[in-house]
């Protein structure tokens, strides 16, 4: 057994595991660098070597205690080596818990976009304890809560207005209301996973503002935006493009925007970059097809649907108007 983690995590987590572990025979770790543009092929190829000079078979099993990117990448390297081998996920941060670590998608970014190199690959489980929220820093704890707004976005308004009606509990880090949402946001995404592990259809929907988010990520290279906070901006866009397309009124979108700005996401983008830069960029998203940039866009809050040709005069106002 291989457990992956990064120098943040191993001091506080790492160690309780090892003892929970100590009854089997061979237990090795690694500790990584931590930060997005550490999910690369370099530490793919560290994973590699580690479990090759250990003399690790197929049989073996990766453990990834971490947030995203040690999930992504414990998996994409589970899913590599030797053709194929178990892994769990132990998601330490609130991103992680509610979207990353759930639906079997396993990744590394290259210079040129984020998530390029990757594999659907399902660990064998998911092992989530809220403790971990008790260490995470503020700031990785409030980007966490952009995808869980997601959910209530894309798919059920009932929990969009529970987030509404519950800010300052979540923001309090109420452990029953913590527990709820964990929950509620594991049990959306699994539904969309069984009807489409390979995102074919509906499970496109997940990337509702990430075309805009990876963008931005990319073009500060993955640190200068905590994931979440590109993607509540990215969320943001989409919104403004779909008010401007009339699939939702523009009170819809202040709405979405009043909701992110209580959970105290942050909303103002902090670099400067072109029309050009951001379609460029976005010309590289997944689900692209016949080159063509694919939108995720809300009809209402709490329900989505993908569009591929979207005007390019509007496309350029919501970015002109956030730039």
């Amino acid at each position: 057994m291989l457990i992956v983690t990064n120098e943040h995590i191993a001091p506080l987590y790492l160690e309780p595991l090892l003892q929970h572990l100590e009854s089997l025979d061979k237990v090795e770790t690694l500790i990584l660098p931590a930060g997005e543009q550490y999910k690369n092929l370099a530490s793919l190829e560290l994973i590699a070597t580690t479990l090759l000079k250990k003399n690790f078979g197929r049989d073996t099993t990766l453990i990834a205690l971490g947030g995203g990117v040690i999930g992504d990448l414990t998996g994409f390297a589970a899913s590599c080596y030797q053709r194929g081998t178990d892994f769990i996920q132990m998601p330490t941060t609130l991103l992680a818990q509610v979207d990353a670590s759930v639906g079997g998608k396993t990744a590394i970014n290259h210079n040129l976009g984020k998530n390029m190199l990757g594999a659907f690959y399902q660990p064998r489980a998911v092992l989530i304890d809220i403790a971990t929220l008790n260490t995470l820093p503020e700031r990785e704890f409030v980007s966490g809560l952009a995808e869980v707004v997601k959910y209530g976005a894309i798919w059920d308004q009932q929990f969009f207005h529970w987030l509404e009606a519950h800010t300052q509990r979540i923001i309090d880090k109420d452990k029953e209301a913590l527990c709820y949402l964990i929950k509620k946001c594991c049990e959306i995404k699994a539904y969309i996973v069984e009807q489409d592990e390979r995102e074919h259809h509906i499970r496109a929907l997940l990337n509702f503002g990430h075309t805009f988010a990876h963008a931005i990520e990319a073009q500060t290279h993955y640190q200068q935006y905590l994931h979440g906070e590109a993607v509540a901006i990215g969320m943001c866009m989409a919104a403004q493009l779909s008010a401007h397309l009339d699939l939702i009124s523009f009170a819809d979108v202040e709405r979405l925007r009043t909701l992110l700005k209580k959970l105290q996401i942050p909303l103002n983008l902090r670099h400067e970059a072109s029309y050009d830069e951001y379609v460029t960029l976005m010309q590289r998203d997944k689900k692209n097809s016949q080159g063509s940039i694919h939108f995720v866009l809300l009809e209402s809050l709490g329900k989505a649907k993908i569009m591929k040709h979207v005007p390019n005069n509007l496309l350029q106002q919501v970015i002109k108007g956030y730039t």
